[in-house]
């Protein structure tokens, strides 16, 4: 169990990235320090993305160049999540998917999955087992959706064709956008509806805002009492609430506090702060309280 405690006597932070602690390529005002101040008093810090389209060690190489004392142990992603929920899926259904395969005619053969996402993602598809493949016409199991800028046009198309055609379908994330220096861009999201709309369909979804990937990252550092902190409402503050943890909207991504006050009863964090600086001082400094903290033990995390 962790020891140090910050804002409010909370021992542990669960931090989103994009629209927290940088957009695109630019560091936010304020979030490198914070986040070096919080280490160099013991509070643990893990990070808890919805990026699908890079390694843990990728992302903490990414927050190395901004000055953090980040590894790979400390990020929590939705690939490996989603990975693991198409084996999940494909197993309940019939369709083995661990590296022995099915029996088929006697042999092995282990379930084809369409990717459409990136190189990473289709690495840890490889490495579960699957068989990857390209196209719809190669009759894959299972097609599994991540977000990576290169995703085109005719990637979509085949995850439809293959959706269409009986094929099972789990999306690593949801996010309808992503904050970048220059603006807010489309996000894994925003191409699942291109393909839902062309099948009339919706894929299981892994990341964020289901609770699995919070549990996770608390229980990696024995935190009782974690603050989830991020700028989607959708997400961020929707899934720390499902896992039963205190949640921080930070007004430095997508939401505002106009559509935190609009929201679902759900969808409302505990408490709202301008931005990550806050964190060094008391809730009662700089935050806006919006619900009653929570238990916050990850043992309610189911």
């Amino acid at each position: 169990m962790t020891e140090a405690m910050f804002f409010g006597g909370h021992d542990a932070v669960l931090c989103d990235l994009d629209g927290v602690v940088y957009a695109g390529t630019e560091a936010i005002d304020g979030a490198v320090p914070t986040l070096r101040e919080l280490g160099r008093r013991g509070v643990p810090v893990v990070y808890v993305t919805n990026n699908a389209s890079r390694s843990p060690e990728s992302v903490a190489d990414h927050l190395r160049g901004f000055g953090l004392e980040v590894t790979g142990d400390q990020v929590f992603g939705s690939a490996a999540a989603g990975v693991a929920l198409l084996s999940q899926e494909l197993s309940r259904t019939g369709t083995r998917s661990t590296a022995a395969g099915t029996a088929f005619g006697g042999r092995s053969v282990p379930a084809k999955v369409l990717v459409v996402g990136s190189d990473y993602l289709r690495g840890l598809v490889s490495e579960a087992g699957h068989e990857v493949v390209t196209t719809a016409a190669e009759h894959p199991d299972a097609v599994i959706q991540g977000f990576d800028p290169s995703v085109s046009w005719t990637d979509l198309a085949q995850a439809s064709y293959a959706v269409n055609g009986g094929a099972r379908w789990i999306a690593t994330n949801t996010d309808l956008t992503i904050p970048r220096a220059e603006g807010i861009a489309p996000g894994n999201g925003a191409l699942i509806e291109a393909v839902a709309r062309a099948t009339g369909t919706r894929p299981l979804a892994a990341g964020k805002p289901e609770p699995v990937l919070f549990g996770l990252a608390a229980q990696a550092v024995g935190a009782r009492r974690p603050l989830v902190v991020g700028d989607r409402l959708d997400t961020d503050i929707l899934g720390g609430n499902r896992a039963g943890f205190d949640t921080a909207l930070v007004l430095t991504g997508v939401d505002t506090e106009a559509t935190a006050a609009a929201a679902p009863a759900d969808h409302q964090p505990t408490l709202i702060i301008p931005s990550l600086p806050t964190l060094l001082a008391e809730p009662t400094v700089g935050a806006t309280a919006l619900q009653p903290e929570r238990s916050g033990s990850h043992d309610r995390v189911v």
